[in-house]
């Protein structure tokens, strides 16, 4: 049949055989079809050129489709309105399949010419009006083209004029040969498809990208394939969008709808269901990040499902529910077939590998072990604030898109380079006040105190943070009020760049945190730390932070607490699933706290993405080489989706050539971070050097049970090491190795890591309140307890907190201390060495003297301490010591840090314990968990605070010692424990050897306890401070502080002020001595922890006090 002809309706032809009746088409010539779509698409060409703008087009080059197949429903019906096509389309990395019926073809073709149509009308609009004026007839009111979609099934007969080019050519010859019906079908629509996918413009019609089923989000690269987009109705989103015109249903299906349903384009993607108002919106009207579902529905009927049908008593509607966290969503769809489509589509998208967002990893964890194949997964470590901050600053500098800041305590004030005056663009307000004018995009999520009980002011931070540009937005969280929710904190502190690197650990961007190795004491006149930054929370803390210059503490007399902590940067996919729990926890905060704040957006978590293997490596490659040289010449998304992130910012994993060129995507600027010039330290981006001396080795056992973690790496003493790779008996390996790639400078200090490649799993502690989920997660504490039953010889241990309980403690739940018991006692019953060192604060950070009437909770955290370590029955030391007796201390031993100076040239000499703020685990050097929790309940069992941490395993191994035999220790694990051993020893680097073995005796008792005893003998001397082992009730400490401010006129509430001479008896005779040459003989900063320190009291709150009345579990 030619093309132009025409189907008018249904009858007979002939004598009465039924079938459909043509008729010659008089308005259009009788043509090939060819000639005539080359016409329509001129005609279209001529009035869509330049109509599309390039930041509104979702295609920038022509896609390609193919016809796979045609087929029939019903094989005895020759109706063309019945055939259905496979249609295969591909557009740069991305493919997809589309079925459509020739009903929807019809629909398609006749809608480009309707919008012709109007087109036209339009452009004649000002002469109809003039012509009609005058006439004296009155304003002509325009038409308005209806984008709303007709139902697949009943187009036909809605449209009986709209040409049949594509699929009635084959009906005759199908009359005769029905054999040959597809293929003709498929030739004739081949040809269509061709020639409206040959036109830029058209391509990018509203009309025929919701024929392609393709939004502006589907092919940005950083949230994964394509999945499955086409209009759906939405029941909850008119609360969000008040737009009477988009809340009309589509087709006659929907007339029962009322104004609780809206019409929202829908878009799958592997992590999410974003709802759009139209495939062309840039602003999301609703998110559904997939999460971990409940395992079970409460019914026994089995696992609960991301999307599920819902059974309709009307016939004509047809829906599904979604539900993920707390939130449940309903939706409608045009068919029966077309919901189970959606359901099941859900269902695998929230279930797929590698992620699966909505069953739980090991752990229990939202996020799986990532760097198991070569995914750009990697890490670096920072000792202390400096190394941090400048890091982080570095970052920021370097932002492309956007800025994800969440933390416990934000203080704009703060710099984050110092000397402070040399670094005025380093202040944090300032930084991201360049950014925010750049454009970039800022999302800052602060923890919302209780002003009673804390004095960190967010609502100032808020207000200062918002004051600095449009383009900074700021949520507080929780709402107290309406959530109940008084005792619990957002205890995370991220900063997350580009979604391209992150920064995970115990450093909040706030006063009293910045510090060095050397660990300062004063810093008068004021150099590094200037107003209130100079802190000491034993001492003092300020009643408000708004005039941030002005000193709280009388720099004359009072020393500063020195700040240990420890941070980490990671890369690639860990660093994305961090950004998605920020993405997770600032939707629910902006549904709870700004549900109608339109300045507020809704966020879209990034996935990592992956090119199929259709296109071949050198397509690849080029596509590779194609978004890194577009990012070069500085290409941004107008529109808001990633806020103009590049495609360059999201490795896309490519096949490695046979030359193993990297395709990791990690290039010269992988980061967006490059040295500066004029800056001492360089923070450029390299390709690493560094090498793994044996082979990739992929984790074992990664199924859902926590128990199932294998750190017991097999490998062989007399594996032959690479050439280059330094060993053990190289003093220096560890300092002299090739540092590249990293942000912060590698300084003498070692206060910077390597950037490493190795095996990352983030893991976190959230539940209902702080995060939305359905579940609490606790893979923190899982993890813990995990590492701590696999380690083979030791565990190295530095926390804020160590408050934890034995099997039966009904009081303290979580079980890291029952963990270190089982396998010190399983060492024992072996007779293996088996070491665990845990550095912990002497005293908590709180204000107030352990004797004072006002520092009850100072005495409440101590008594839970206390109690985990050495004091009662369920204490760890009392249980080891009835079984081992004095060899209890060969396996666990505890410990602090402390400081000593002048407050300034020929001031007094005061110490001040290193208040020990860093949250980590080091396990046979090979493991190491890093993240915001501290080792108590608030932080562990996800019910309570919300914190984030990350566990790294190494897979890039280094010769080293363990025990006294070879160890392949990793090289993220092993560098930071040498470095922070280091530190605490105050080792040069030429003895860096003497701990390399971390168990055996010389290292462990005659370096590492020997050093923490001579140090505490000569703190004890010199200041009689506290805490003591000498000092054992309140008595004795009133007596002690009595007698020294009595002799000195002035002390601090710790004891922390050394006499002009320390008097001494030599041979009958008094000999003064020097403080400070006393003092020259303390090695680091490493100290014993004092268990016997008020040991003969009860340090619990007394009903006289607030802090009785306090749930326990508020410690």
């Amino acid at each position: 049949m030619a093309s132009s002809e025409q189907l008018i309706g249904g009858g007979s032809v002939g004598g009465g055989g039924g079938g459909p009746r043509y008729v010659k088409m008089q308005s259009e010539p009788s043509t090939p079809l060819q000639p005539q779509s080359s016409s329509i698409i001129s005609s279209f060409f001529s009035f869509r050129q330049g109509s599309t703008p390039e930041s509104c087009r979702i295609f920038d080059e022509l896609p390609k489709g193919t016809i796979v197949s045609v087929s029939r429903p019903d094989l005895s019906d020759i109706s063309p309105v019945q055939l259905s096509y496979t249609i295969e389309v591909q557009y740069k990395q991305f493919k997809w399949t589309l079925l459509k019926k020739a009903a929807q073809v019809f629909y398609l073709h006749f809608a480009l010419k309707k919008r012709l149509f109007f087109e036209e009308i339009q452009e004649k609009q000002e002469q109809v009006k003039e012509w009609l004026q005058n006439l004296g007839i009155g304003e002509h009111t325009p038409m308005v083209q209806d984008d709303d979609d007709a139902d697949d099934e009943t187009v036909i007969f809605l449209f009986r004029d709209v040409p049949s080019s594509a699929a009635l050519p084959v009906i005759r010859p199908a009359l005769g040969k029905q054999h040959s019906m597809s293929d003709e079908a498929k030739v004739a629509m081949q040809q269509y498809l061709n020639h409206f996918l040959g036109n830029m413009d058209i391509v990018n019609s509203r009309e025929v990208c919701k024929f392609l089923e393709v939004s502006k989000l589907s092919f940005l690269p950083e949230y994964g394939p394509k999945l499955k987009e086409e209009y759906v109705m939405v029941k909850h989103l008119p609360q969000i969008v008040k737009n009477d015109d988009s809340r009309k249903c589509a087709c006659c299906c929907f007339s029962c709808c009322n104004d609780n349903w809206q019409k929202a384009w829908a878009v799958l993607k592997p992590g999410f269901l974003a709802l759009l108002a139209d495939p062309f919106a840039t602003k999301p009207l609703d998110i559904i990040v997939f999460d971990v579902l409940p395992t079970s529905d409460g019914s026994g009927e089995g696992r609960v499902s991301l999307a599920a049908e819902i059974k309709e008593r009307n016939p004509l509607r047809h829906s599904f529910k979604v539900t993920c966290g707390n939130r449940s969503i309903d939706l409608r769809s045009k068919s029966g077939a077309r919901v189970k489509d959606w359901v099941a589509a859900i269902n695998d998208a929230g279930l797929r590998p590698p992620e699966g967002w909505c069953h739980p990893h090991r752990f229990g964890s939202f996020a799986p072990p990532r760097g198991l194949s070569d995914d750009g997964s990697q890490a670096q470590w920072f000792i202390d604030g400096r190394a941090a901050f400048d890091a982080i600053a570095s970052s920021i500098e370097d932002a492309k898109s956007e800025i994800f800041i969440c933390g416990w305590w934000l203080c704009p004030e703060l710099y984050l380079r110092r000397p402070f005056r040399d670094h005025a663009s380093s202040r944090l307000d300032s930084l991201l006040e360049i950014k925010a004018k750049q454009g970039i995009q800022i999302y800052i999520l602060l923890y919302k105190e209780v002003a009673l009980a804390l004095k960190i002011n967010s609502v100032y931070s808020k207000r200062k943070l918002l004051s600095i540009h449009e383009n900074v937005r700021v949520l507080r969280s929780p709402d107290h009020f309406s959530t109940g929710v008084y005792l619990w904190s957002h205890h995370e502190k991220l900063v997350i760049v580009d979604h391209q690197v992150c920064f995970i650990g115990g450093l909040d961007l706030c006063f009293g945190r910045y510090d060095t190795c050397e660990h300062r004491v004063g810093d008068c006149p004021p150099q590094e730390w200037p107003g209130k930054d100079y802190y000491n929370p034993r001492e003092s803390e300020p009643n408000s932070w708004e005039d941030a210059m002005k000193d709280e503490l009388d720099r004359g007399k009072y020393p500063r607490m020195p700040w240990h902590d420890v941070h980490c940067a990671l890369w690639g996919p860990p660093c994305r699933d961090v950004a998605r729990h920020f993405v997770q926890r600032w939707n629910y905060a902006k549904r709870n706290k700004a549900p109608y704040e339109e300045a507020i957006p809704l966020l879209m978590p990034q996935q990592h993405m992956v090119i199929p293997h259709y296109m071949g490596q050198n397509k690849e490659k080029e596509v590779e080489r194609k978004d890194i040289e577009d990012n070069a010449k500085g290409i941004k998304r107008q529109d808001s989706f990633s806020s103009s992130s590049s495609l360059q910012d999201i490795p896309l994993l490519l096949p490695q050539e046979a030359d193993g060129s990297d395709g990791s995507g990690v290039g010269p600027k992988r980061n967006g971070l490059e040295s500066t010039p004029g800056r001492s330290h360089s923070h450029g981006f390299r390709k690493s050097k560094i090498e793994p001396v044996v082979p990739d080795m992929p984790m074992t056992s990664f199924v859902d049970d926590h128990d199932s973690l294998n750190l017991n790496v097999k490998v062989s003493p007399d594996l032959a090491v690479e050439p280059g790779t330094k060993t053990s008996d190289d003093l220096e390996w560890w300092e002299s190795q090739e540092r590249v790639d990293q942000i912060g400078s590698v300084d003498e200090s070692g206060q910077v890591g390597s950037r490493v490649s190795c095996h990352c799993q983030v893991i976190r502690s959230v539940s209902q309140w702080s995060a939305g989920t359905s579940q609490i997660e606790e893979s923190i504490h899982c993890a813990y307890c995990s590492l701590i039953e696999k380690a083979e010889n030791f565990v190295y241990i530095e926390n804020q907190f160590f408050i934890s309980g034995l099997s039966g403690d009904d009081i303290i739940q979580n079980r890291v201390l029952e963990a270190l018991y089982r396998r010190i006692m399983r060492a024992f019953n072996d007779k293996k060495c088996f070491r665990v060192i845990i550095v912990i604060p002497l005293l908590p950070g709180f204000q107030g003297g352990v004797d004072d009437g006002g520092a009850a909770s100072v005495r409440a955290i101590m008594h839970w301490q206390y109690r985990t370590i050495c004091r009662g029955q369920n204490s760890v030391l009392h249980n080891l010591y009835d079984l081992l007796g004095p060899k209890t201390h060969d396996y666990i031993s505890f410990y602090g840090l402390r400081a000593y100076g002048q407050l300034f040239n020929g001031g007094p000499v005061v110490t001040s314990q290193v208040y020990v703020h860093s949250k980590i685990m080091i396990v046979d050097d090979r493991a190491t968990l890093i993240g915001s929790a501290n080792i108590n309940d608030r932080s562990l069992l996800g019910s309570r605070d919300s914190e984030i941490g990350v566990l790294i395993e190494d897979k890039e191994f280094v010769d080293s010692l363990m025990g006294g035999k070879p160890w392949k220790a990793g090289k993220f694990a092993l560098s930071l424990r040498l470095s922070l051993w280091s530190e605490h020893l105050g080792l040069h680097a030429k003895e860096i050897h003497k701990v390399i073995d971390p168990v055996i005796e010389s290292t462990y008792k005659d370096r590492w306890m020997s050093t923490a005893k001579t140090n505490t003998t000569i703190y004890q001397d010199v200041f009689s401070c506290v805490p003591s082992d000498l000092i054992h009730t309140r008595a004795a400490l009133r007596q002690s502080t009595a007698f020294w401010k009595d002799r000195l006129g002035h002390t601090t509430i710790d004891l922390g002020i050394a006499p002009q001479k320390l008097e001494s008896y030599q041979n009958g005779d008094m000999k003064n001595t020097d403080p400070l040459e006393r003092l020259q003989s303390v090695r680091g900063h490493l100290v014993s922890f004092p268990l016997d320190f008020m040991c003969k009291e009860d340090l619990r709150p007394v009903f006289n006090e607030s802090e009785y009345y306090a749930s326990q579990v508020f410690y």
